[in-house]
């Protein structure tokens, strides 16, 4: 995995599906074993089912894998077909994950790309991951980092040049987060969906809504970053790209659990001048585990402050469904994108106790991180942006004292 900030505008985003084939014929003389676990999470199958293919086995060849890349079962997770076995050549496994005792009152913000640092955080440490994560193609972030991912593509986060790739790097991050959760933890994954069409990457949600009103006078073709919508295998121009769905399907196929995909219908948000279609008020939660039962409990819900998680009295009715009515967070501390407090308490509170660690991958100006304090859990940020970590450093420090993680956690580096 390799990182690096971008010293300029990002290129325009071009969703043309490229045209590529899995070519056999340059594994046949590969005397490779892989880890059957890691075969199953890149052919998208369980590894139950590849042991009916091939019987009771822990490796596999890449003849093995080329039989698997031709079942009918295969599905694309977070490597496209034609470079699984490359993928398997250059894989590794992380190691030195070690126990720890957690303490209510730690807190660490760490600069850099999530799946670089993520390799510092010991396995099976994190009992609840709870993120939103950049969207496909609609913000302009002035601090990205281009990421070299396993597909082969080299962008940032965000900004990949179609849906397909901002999955399938969705995926590749919920997998290497999947090795620091605890068997009983949880993940909450804050997603949008995106349309198919031809718009501006802008750089705020300010900058969208002063366009919106009418108050931006730059053409399409003025603007320094671009999204175009011809040239993608079936989406059609204007057409809604389903990509929660898509992540749900294949955080199920590398193995793990998609417990409930959450509607957060939104108290307010942005118009949209548009007329062939209704406006979008929602964005979705996705709660994830490791396994069937994790920890959970319905009564944070009865029992919180709502500005933490608790129930809304004004719209939300007594029984927790998955339909949860929050407020938009007004974005006055320079981030403009993040959910709100409420938002990350609640899934803190369901999935967590006192002294459970809880991480952020994109933390952002911290609201996840005032969560955690306030529910008296330890907590780990990380962001590329110094800028949004300035921010999140002071905001937290308010709430809850700062120490570091390192020692206590054995973090590397």
């Amino acid at each position: 995995m390799t990182t690096g900030s971008n010293g300029s505008h990002p290129p325009d985003i071009k969703p043309r599906t490229p045209i590529s084939a899995l070519q056999p014929e340059r594994y046949s003389t590969l005397r490779s074993r892989y880890p059957l676990d890691s075969v199953a999470k890149a052919v998208g199958m369980s590894p139950t089912f590849v042991r009916k293919v091939f019987g009771k086995r822990t490796h596999l060849t890449a003849a093995e894998v080329l039989t698997l890349l031709d079942q009918d079962s295969f599905r694309e997770t977070f490597v496209p077909r034609s470079r699984v076995i490359d993928h398997l050549e250059s894989h590794t496994s992380a190691t030195g994950a070690q126990d720890f005792t957690a303490n209510p009152l730690d807190c660490e913000l760490r600069q850099g790309n999530a799946l670089d640092l993520l390799e510092s955080v010991p396995g099976s440490s994190v009992q609840c991951v709870v993120t939103s994560t950049p969207y496909w193609g609609m913000r302009l972030y002035e601090c990205s980092h281009d990421v070299t991912w396993a597909d082969g593509e080299h962008c940032a986060f965000g900004h990949e040049q179609t849906p397909e790739g901002f999955i399938r790097h969705t995926v590749q991050v919920l997998d290497a987060l999947s090795r620091v959760l605890t068997d009983d933890g949880s993940i909450w994954w804050n997603v949008m969906d995106s349309f198919n069409t031809r718009t501006q990457v802008r750089g705020s949600a300010l900058e969208a809504l002063r366009a919106m009103e009418g108050k931006d006078g730059r053409k399409w073709r003025e603007h320094d970053v671009r999204r175009y919508s011809a040239g993608h295998s079936y989406l059609k121009d204007g057409e809604q790209c389903l990509i929660p769905a898509l992540i749900a399907q294949r955080a199920s196929a590398i193995g793990l659990y998609v417990k409930t995909v959450i509607t957060w219908a939104k108290r307010g948000s942005l118009p949209e001048p548009q007329h062939s279609r209704v406006s979008r008020n929602l964005e979705y939660i996705m709660h994830i585990t490791k396994n069937r039962t994790p920890k959970f409990s319905r009564d944070p819900y009865h029992l919180c402050d709502p500005v933490f998680g608790g129930r809304n009295p004004e719209c939300e009715s007594e029984k927790l469904s998955d339909v949860w009515v929050l407020a938009t967070s007004g974005g006055g501390n320079g981030h403009g994108a993040q959910f709100p407090v409420a938002l990350p308490g609640r899934c803190i509170a369901l999935t967590t106790e006192p002294g459970d660690l809880v991480l952020d991958p994109f933390v952002g100006t911290g609201n996840s991180g005032i969560a955690a304090g306030h529910h008296r859990c330890a907590f780990l940020g990380f962001d590329v942006s110094e800028k949004y970590l300035s921010v999140a450093e002071e905001r937290i420090g308010r709430q809850t004292p700062r120490s570091t993680l390192s020692e206590r956690y054995r973090l590397v580096g």
